[in-house]
């Protein structure tokens, strides 16, 4: 029998607020006897609320009883209560994830559907998100042979993110958004420039600056550079370091891909697509004007724009779904007391890359365990690994994946004392066991039977049936139209 599901999701972002409903259909889709195997079978948007400007009381400081305000008029607006709602995700994202009081704001949100995946979005999992929201992630399963980038350009930033066979295989992000620079829009003039963009154009000899006129040629000039910008961070044109590690927040992409077609999100896309547009200064910045440029822009051209499903609500769309399961063919859990665990992400190992010597394990797994570095204190979120896992392994395969496990996560294991492995495969208890005996001070959960992906939240519940099943709830952002 199938239920339905109310999920919401809420979007801070540098320049907007979004808030999104979707209805979920779920069905158990195993035997009456048989595990319980709740999947989606439907998913459709219900509400798509106005997209709003982020309320500031000061540039670092969120208001937070505005942005509170604007949600609870959105819920108002879809005629639903904080009761209706089943799951949902609040998240911010690009500037505003670095603003002051940016984990207040997320707590003071998540209130208003109890249970919620919060998180502020570093630009890798934020680059992430919006190509799968935009759908960039489905197109590219079209052709599996040929990866497809999405490049998400916001008010603060443009998130990148290399899609291949819809799986995230390379992400980066530049300092680089339409409202870098805002616009007095009865004046003319220029009423904010980042420091950034006045470095740039300094060098481009352009007299640009605050209370300066807002000169249009000077401006297309800038933003033409720009978009040149975006192509050397894509490798479709030689790269000039000293532009690129200006505006590259946090690292380049790791190698040059053929890429076969480029997508466009976030609010500047729709001047991507429609590059017409009768007043440049529309929204008191140059979003427009940098839209313009990126369509234009002959570098970008070598590659085929595609429009995405999602442009301008490609992170928000969707916004939680629930996926529930029980894992308890094989697990181990060495410390019942630290459940229960919510909101836990997901770091997916992908079953291309595994193989019997998984020789890969230790370089993948580091990499991917930076999407959830703390920039600041060095220490990693306490995340759930997931890999397939070898189907029905030998001893000395469990040992293997063991030690190139513990290898790749010496880093990650002087911070935390929790680890949490996920597999879809019948061996959680050999590997957990295995785990035990060379990591005795650590806390292990070793979980079977799950399928999910990069960018999905895990809930572990208490155990129960005398501790041999372990409730799950895997959150999955739902993406699509």
């Amino acid at each position: 029998m199938a239920d339905n599901l109310i999920s919401v999701g809420i979007d801070l972002g540098t320049t907007t607020t979004q808030v999104i409903f979707s209805r979920i259909t779920v069905e158990n889709l195993a035997g009456a006897a048989s595990v319980p195997k709740v999947a989606i079978i439907n998913k459709k948007i219900v509400h798509k609320g106005a997209i709003r400007f982020t309320p500031l009381l000061a540039p670092n400081i969120i208001d937070a009883e505005k942005a509170l305000a604007l949600v609870e008029e959105e819920y108002e607006k879809a005629g639903f209560k904080p009761s209706d709602i089943s799951a949902g995700a609040a998240i911010i994202t690009g500037e505003t994830a670095r603003k002051e009081n940016s984990q207040a704001v997320l707590r003071t949100l998540s209130g208003l559907a109890g249970e919620f995946v919060v998180a502020t979005a570093g630009s890798d999992l934020e680059s992430i998100l919006a190509g799968r929201g935009a759908g960039t992630a489905e197109i590219s399963k079209l052709d599996p042979q040929k990866p497809l980038a999405n490049l998400d350009v916001g008010g603060g930033t443009t998130n990148i993110a290399v899609f291949l066979d819809g799986r995230p295989v390379d992400t980066s992000c530049l300092d680089i958004g339409g409202r870098q620079i805002t616009v007095d829009t009865r004046k003319k003039t220029i009423f904010h420039i980042s420091e950034k963009y006045l470095r740039l154009a300094r060098d481009l000899s352009l007299d640009l600056e605050v209370g300066s006129v807002a000169d249009l040629k000077a401006l297309e000039k800038l933003c033409l550079r720009l978009s040149q910008i975006m192509a050397q961070a894509l490798g479709l044109i030689e790269a000039n370091d000293k532009d690129l590690d200006l505006f590259i927040t946090a690292h380049r992409l790791k190698k040059t891909w053929p890429l076969a077609a480029l997508t466009f999100s976030g609010g500047v896309a729709d001047y991507v697509y429609e590059a017409n547009v009768e007043d440049p200064f529309l929204y008191g910045d140059i979003g427009p004007l940098l839209g313009r440029s990126i369509a234009t822009c002959p570098a970008l051209g070598l590659i085929p724009f595609i429009k995405p499903y999602e442009t301008i609500r490609a992170t928000v769309v969707g916004a939680g779904a629930n996926s529930l399961a029980l894992s308890g063919s094989t697990i181990t859990v060495s410390h019942p007391e630290v459940l229960p665990l919510k909101n836990l992400p997901i770091l997916k190992l992908t079953a291309q890359d595994e193989d019997d010597n998984y020789k890969w394990l230790p370089s993948k797994l580091s990499e991917k365990l930076n999407w959830f570095q703390d920039s600041e204190e060095g220490g990693y979120q306490i995340v759930a690994i997931a890999l397939t896992g070898p189907l029905n392994p030998s001893y000395d395969q469990v040992l293997n994946l063991r030690d190139r496990l513990i290898e790749a996560l010496d880093d990650y294991l002087r911070f935390n004392d929790i680890l949490i492995i996920a597999v879809e495969n019948d061996l959680a208890k050999s590997l957990g066991q295995a785990l035990r005996s060379k990591l005795a001070d650590k806390k292990i959960i070793s979980l079977d039977s799950i399928e999910v992906d990069d960018g999905d939240y895990l809930d572990i519940g208490l155990p129960v049936a005398g501790g041999r099943v372990v409730p799950l709830v895997v959150k999955t952002l739902i993406f699509g139209r």
